[in-house]
């Protein structure tokens, strides 16, 4: 009888899953009267973008909307590509203090053989909050370790991981060691910082593991899955991407994997890539910039750099996206545009800030043959904003398209304003 009643109880619960899923575009969309953000640095006033079997048609200011089924006036609206994340654990965690939750790390320092993609929680109520903002995509990345394994590009509206995936394995996350360390004052130890005395011994470890994974011969047997699965940044088909902060991880990280041959590197963090900037640009290293929103890392510092490390890096040329990786991080990834506006607002063009987020990403992750812009034959992932998507006030999303899907953009959250909205609005 105790069973039947629970039964009953749990039948009678609201469902908390993610809203299905978007059905594959059935017939052709024509936008028009639009500002369209082109997401290359230029816009097109007035102009009208079409799509079809979730392929962009035509994008111009010229208009013949006979030639598609549906026709949308933007009344002035703005046009934006999908933003991309880089960087992030979306769909890794869904309630911190929930061990059973979290699967964004795995015991071990050496783990390029861990794959997020299958960890993947397409349903996850977090990777919902996102698209009302206009995060559509999202590079899936893992932590912890010194190699923590290996990060896939994401759609962030499906029914499950495969459904999801856009690129599989794109790359590789190392953590290069930390050269300084902190005594622990809880502790009574001097909390100064010091050279750390494991900073030699960790970096024998890392590169008596990469010489061994280079010499590695895929056909014996058994085989060794962590170094099989590091042959793709020796032949160039897979990317290291590099978490360093200080000056001479960067260096020291940079100068050897470019003499063990491994040629695709992005630095992600770099907070002091200023120092070596020379040194970057010498080696034609994109970055991901660590997000504006942060506290410095030295008292010495100056209180607005991480709102003035973008624009420096820009004005000298190098390719750079931003890292939404921190306190909090999957929730506030849903910030990621306007982390792009805060750079914007210390010496870059607002387009320009735009590209970190979508061309710029784009090309970071190997995807901008498919997004990133919005051109003729790429993806139709896009969506439609009552103004300046990089603008919290005016961020007001109408409509959005994941491969020329309309998706929802209905979250436990919006529901909830609706909810409270209702109760306060009326006369009672």
């Amino acid at each position: 009888m105790k069973t039947i009643k629970i039964l009953i109880l749990f039948l009678g619960l609201p469902v908390w899953g993610q809203q299905t899923p978007a059905s594959p575009q059935q017939q052709s969309i024509l936008i028009y009267n639009a500002y369209i953000h082109l997401g290359d640095g230029n816009i097109i006033e007035n102009g009208a973008l079409g799509f079809e079997d979730g392929k962009i048609t035509y994008v111009g200011s010229k208009l013949n909307t006979l030639d598609y089924a549906s026709v949308i006036d933007a009344e002035g609206k703005h046009l934006y590509p999908g933003f991309i994340a880089t960087n992030s654990s979306l769909g890794l965690v869904e309630v911190d203090a929930v061990r059973a939750t979290r699967d964004e790390d795995e015991l071990g320092d050496f783990l390029p053989h861990i794959r997020t993609a299958i960890a993947y929680d397409a349903e996850s109520k977090i990777v919902e909050s996102m698209r009302p903002n206009g995060v559509l995509i999202a590079q899936v990345a893992p932590r912890g370790g010194l190699i923590s394994g290996s990060s896939s590009v994401m759609q962030l509206d499906a029914w499950n991981w495969e459904d999801a995936l856009l690129k599989t394995d794109e790359g590789i996350h190392l953590n290069w060691p930390n050269p300084y360390s902190r005594g622990r004052w809880w502790l009574g130890e001097d909390p100064a910082l010091t050279n750390n005395k494991n900073y030699l011994p960790n970096i024998k470890k890392l590169k008596t593991f990469f010489e061994n994974a280079k010499v590695y011969d895929p056909n014996q047997t058994p085989k060794h899955l962590p170094y099989q699965s590091m042959a793709g940044l020796f032949e160039g088909t897979k990317t290291l991407y590099l978490h360093a902060e200080d000056e001479k991880q960067i260096v020291d990280g940079i100068s050897y994997f470019k003499e063990l041959g491994i040629n695709k590197i992005v630095l992600v963090g770099g907070n002091e890539v200023l120092n070596q900037i020379d040194f970057i640009k010498s080696h034609e290293i994109p970055v991901i910039a660590s997000r504006p929103h942060r506290l410095p890392d030295n008292e010495d510092e100056d209180l607005k750099g991480s709102f003035k490390l973008a624009s420096e890096l820009i004005k000298e040329e190098v390719l750079v996206s931003i890292d939404v990786s921190g306190r909090m991080e999957r929730m506030y990834t849903r910030n990621l545009p306007f982390y792009a506006g805060s750079f914007a607002a210390y010496g870059m063009d607002k387009e320009i800030a735009l590209q970190l987020i979508t061309s710029n990403a784009a090309k970071i992750l190997g995807i901008d043959d498919r997004l990133g812009t919005l051109k003729v034959g790429k993806d139709a992932t896009l969506f439609l904003s009552k103004g300046d998507a990089l603008d919290m006030r005016t961020n007001q999303i109408h409509h959005a398209w994941i491969n020329g899907r309309a998706i929802s953009l209905e979250t436990h959250q919006t529901e909830l304003w609706k909810r409270y909205s209702k109760k306060y609005s009326s006369e009672d």
